[in-house]
């Protein structure tokens, strides 16, 4: 299900967009446990934690392993590069959207929704900075533990390189647009959005406790891989963190198929609903949302969820019952990008141009300009 496609703004040579055609899994306990500290370690006796902040451009603990390796040339140009991109991002992203969604969203729920997400955890986070437990699903596989220790210092050089080209979109559009997604995320050094998810964990500023792989079993429940009763189901890791404040959440990420097909076969669905009501991110979604092999995932946003921040490619406006949202629009509507002619929505143009739209001072989705992008807060309305 995956896709590559030239967008507006960017060379046809060198950019692609690479969409996440993530896919509904599901289920996991309700009661969230902390796992054993062991099963957060790398190879080579690393913690998960310094693993993170070693990808992630900055210093491990002094006892680390890890440590030493802070010296090497690649890594210390590693970690200015990420300084700088992260700053640049810090301004012109994340501080605008924390300061639109503390200002617009009404409370927050414990879960956070987002499919469609890939390793997007950086997004999730800016807009819902409280919730207790995310739940991302996506079609790139979780990848192995990464052991910074296995290479030759040209090859961790190398390692980094390419996890940094992985994220250079997301970090400057707000969604992966490398046409190395595909083969970094499958078959490079950093394979799998393990590495990702730490990279964003932590530069959000939080300290990694545990990482459990599991498997979302079709009746919903997230068992340890390896265990009875995960022989079927969807490949997923739980992260558990705490963040500045010292409160404990986890983070879940799975490898599930979000069609209609992969939906009922997946326990996405029932996992998500036993953690309760939830925030829901849709942003560069490709537009499946607006088609017929995606109404379960469409329904399941719609009925399980009491906020819905999203652009233009989430869910049709004419699937919000005017009698259970209240909707909120911002910034502009100009419509899809030429690779998507027939997702024009009459309906959003009308909305937007009724003055309603308040300015917004970021960029997401497609229409990633300031000045070109729309946002679509939905708000269910209390009975």
């Amino acid at each position: 299900m995956d896709e590559t496609l030239s967008v507006q703004g960017f060379s046809r040579d060198d950019t692609v967009i690479r969409i996440f055609r993530l896919s509904a899994p599901a289920a996991v306990f309700a009661a969230l446990f902390l796992i054993s500290l062991a099963s957060a370690r790398a190879a080579g006796n690393v913690s998960a934690n310094d693993t993170a902040r070693f990808l992630a451009g900055l210093k491990p603990s002094p006892s680390s392993p890890l440590a030493k390796l802070t010296r090497a040339g690649g890594w210390i140009h590693h970690a200015r590069t990420m300084d700088a991109a992260w700053k640049r991002l810090q301004k012109n992203q994340l501080n605008p959207i924390r300061a639109w969604s503390k200002k617009n969203i009404p409370g927050t729920r414990k879960q956070m929704l987002y499919m469609f997400s890939g390793p997007d955890f950086l997004y999730a986070n800016a807009f819902f900075p409280d919730a207790e437990t995310y739940v991302l699903s996506a079609l790139e596989p979780v990848g192995p533990m990464p052991n910074m220790l296995r290479y030759s210092p040209g090859a961790r050089a190398g390692a980094l390189y390419e996890l940094r080209g992985s994220m250079q979109t997301v970090l400057s559009y707000s969604f992966f647009i490398t046409k190395q997604m595909k083969s970094d995320m499958r078959e490079g050094n950093m394979r799998g959005t393990l590495p990702v998810l730490f990279v964003f964990l932590a530069r959000a500023g939080n300290t990694i406790n545990a990482v459990e792989f599991i498997t979302l079993t079709p009746d919903g429940l997230a068992v340890p891989r390896g265990k009875p009763g995960a022989r079927t189901g969807s490949p997923g890791v739980r992260i558990a963190f705490t963040g500045s404040g010292g409160k404990l959440r986890n983070l879940y990420y799975f490898q599930t198929d979000l069609s209609n097909g992969g939906l009922k076969r997946s326990g996405l669905r029932a996992f998500s609903q036993a953690l309760g009501p939830a925030d829901s991110l849709i942003k560069s979604a490709s537009y499946l949302l607006h088609s017929g092999n995606f109404t379960l995932s469409r329904d399941f946003l719609l009925k399980n969820s009491r906020i819905i921040v999203q652009d233009d490619s989430g869910i049709p406006l004419r699937f919000f019952a005017r009698d259970k949202w209240e909707l909120h629009p911002f910034g502009k509507y100009l419509g899809p990008i030429d690779i998507f002619p027939k997702r024009y929505q009459n309906g959003m143009k009308a909305l937007f141009a009724r003055g309603r739209a308040k300015p917004i001072k970021f960029g997401i989705g497609y229409r990633w300009r300031t000045h070109e992008t729309n946002v679509l807060l939905g708000v269910r309305k209390t009975p």
